[in-house]
């Protein structure tokens, strides 16, 4: 039985789990970890939960909410990165646990593989393309700017364009730093395309993005593939002014247009009004001026146009010299033309008396008379020839003549039945004797009618005939077909060595020769029986 009393100190639970807590606190402190980010989780507190590992453990961590935001890069799969914070347990789950004040990347070549990688990615979707660009405005009435509005950048370009251009500028307010900068980007530049146009908000005519420099963490939110979608997406033009000249993100590759600087941006994004209003007064000049030329040299155009022209009353003395002419010959001309018409009348108004009128109606009544005494003879003489022709052809009809012709041709078919059934008698009786022949030939052709005389044919295994004894092996199965049936038999050793002589062995191939019972069956071959 064992002894329940000793001296060993009792813990609950809880105590051991706390002591563990503080001596792990205690003994690693704030510390710097460096690893791979695996499983990363997001729940609905705003905690961060993730893994860092390497290729021999896998330590957990978590961000919580407040740090979460102040991250300067967002946490993903797959990203070496150093960690900063302190080793502690979970009494809960008894886990070790560290618990991240800070994240950073282990290295810019790790962070710059990840960002060619996804620049890879997204410029074989296409979001790159030149194609895609748009013209920005020539001069845009409201101009949207997605940025901090309380960093420098904002106060820039509010001053650039009030010195070039005065015009409407709409801030779309949003963290240019941190984990959820990329979110906000990308939802300021969706919520410019969005504003209806005449609405209570203006929809910008050209939207500009723009941070001041950092570092390539700093600037990690504009390499988001959200924000890259947004710009590339985007119906209003877009100007990317994201750090400094020698700063890039992908971003700059989505816009329409890249600026330098947040200052350059507001320059390319309107004119300057001074040298606009220069250029307005000077083309005004010129268009003045150049009108003022054109006036005069049409002017003297027109004056030598007109000197090289004959004087009114020379174009007219012409055609008021051929009037007069004509109208001195118009009088006698009418005279002429009415005397003509008259004789032409006064001949009509002969030829049309009543006297030629009788003459004529009387001519033409005697030759339609005449017409019509012809008519009625030729329709009786037709007639009367066609009656004639079908007397002829009733008379060619009659029942005796075709009665006649029906009798010789029924003599005729029944002679020729005659003759078909002659002929079919003799073609039948040739092919039968014919046929009987054949039978013959082949009777007597055939190894049947042989065997009825008292042959036999002896086959081996395979069903070959068997033509020598020297081809039949000792103890071989042999079949003997006789006329009534088959026997099978088996060769013995005995004669098998020495063939039988040639002159002794009947030939298998001229039965005929021999009489039917004076055949004798040699010694040899009585053996294989």
């Amino acid at each position: 039985m064992a002894d329940n009393s000793s001296n060993a100190t009792e813990y609950s639970v809880a105590d051991i789990s706390f002591s563990i807590k503080k001596t792990m606190e205690d003994s690693f402190g704030y510390v710097r970890v460096r690893g791979e980010l695996g499983r990363i989780s997001r729940p609905g507190s705003g905690h961060i939960y993730l893994d860092l590992k390497d290729d021999r453990a896998v330590l957990s961590g978590v961000i919580w909410k407040g740090n979460a935001s102040k991250l300067k890069i967002k946490p993903e799969q797959g990203l070496e990165v150093i960690a900063t914070g302190k080793i502690t347990t979970f009494p809960g789950q008894s886990k070790y646990q560290m618990v991240i004040d800070a994240l950073e990347p282990a290295g810019a070549g790790a962070l710059m593989a990840l960002l060619e990688e996804r620049k890879r990615k997204l410029g074989e979707e296409g979001l790159f393309a030149e194609e895609r660009k748009q013209l920005l405005p020539s001069l845009p009435r409201v101009i949207g700017v997605v940025t901090s509005p309380t960093g420098a950048v904002i106060r820039d370009i509010l001053h650039r364009i009030s010195d070039r251009f005065p015009l409407h500028v709409i801030v779309w307010p949003v963290r240019v730093q941190g984990e959820t900068s990329g979110a906000e980007v990308a939802n300021g530049i969706r919520g410019f395309n969005a504003l209806p146009t005449g609405g209570a908000i203006p929809r910008p005519d050209l939207i500009i993005v723009a941070r001041g420099g950092g570092s390539i963490e700093d600037l990690w939110g504009f390499n988001e593939e959200s924000v890259v979608r947004a710009a590339s997406d985007s119906d209003i033009p877009l100007i990317s002014a994201v750090g400094h000249e020698t700063d890039w993100t992908l971003i700059d590759l989505a816009a329409d247009v890249r600026a330098p600087t947040p200052t350059g941006a507001a320059e390319i994004a309107v004119p300057v009004k001074a040298d606009l209003m220069s250029l307005i007064d000077d083309l005004s000049r010129r268009l003045s001026s150049g009108l003022n030329r054109l006036v005069a040299n049409r002017r003297t155009e027109l004056r030598a146009a007109g000197a090289a022209l004959p004087a009114p009353r020379d174009l007219l003395a012409l055609p008021r010299q051929q009037f007069d002419t004509c109208a001195s010959r118009l009088e006698h001309a009418l005279t002429v033309n009415t005397r003509s018409h008259r004789s032409a009348y006064q001949n009509a108004a002969i030829r049309l008396s009543p006297l030629v009128l009788q003459r004529t109606t009387d001519s033409a009544r005697t030759t339609l008379a005449g017409l019509f005494d012809r008519q009625q003879r030729a329709l009786s003489v037709a007639i009367t020839q066609k009656r004639q022709g079908f007397s002829a052809t009733a008379s060619r009809l009659s029942a005796a003549p075709l009665r006649q012709k029906l009798s010789l041709g029924t003599e005729r078919l029944n002679g020729l039945n005659e003759r078909l059934d002659l002929s079919f008698k003799l073609r039948l009786a040739k092919s039968r004797d014919r046929l009987d022949g054949q039978e013959k030939l082949l009777k007597s052709l055939s190894y049947k009618d042989v065997l009825s005389r008292g042959y036999a044919l002896l086959r081996d295994d395979t069903g070959q005939p068997v033509r020598s004894a020297a081809s039949v092996a000792p103890g071989a199965t042999l079949s003997i077909e006789l006329a009534d049936g088959i026997v099978d038999a088996l060769a013995t050793g005995d004669g098998i060595a020495q063939p039988p002589a040639p002159k002794a062995a009947p030939k298998a191939t001229k039965p005929k020769t021999k009489k039917p019972g004076a055949e004798k069956t040699s010694a040899n071959q009585g053996n294989l029986f």
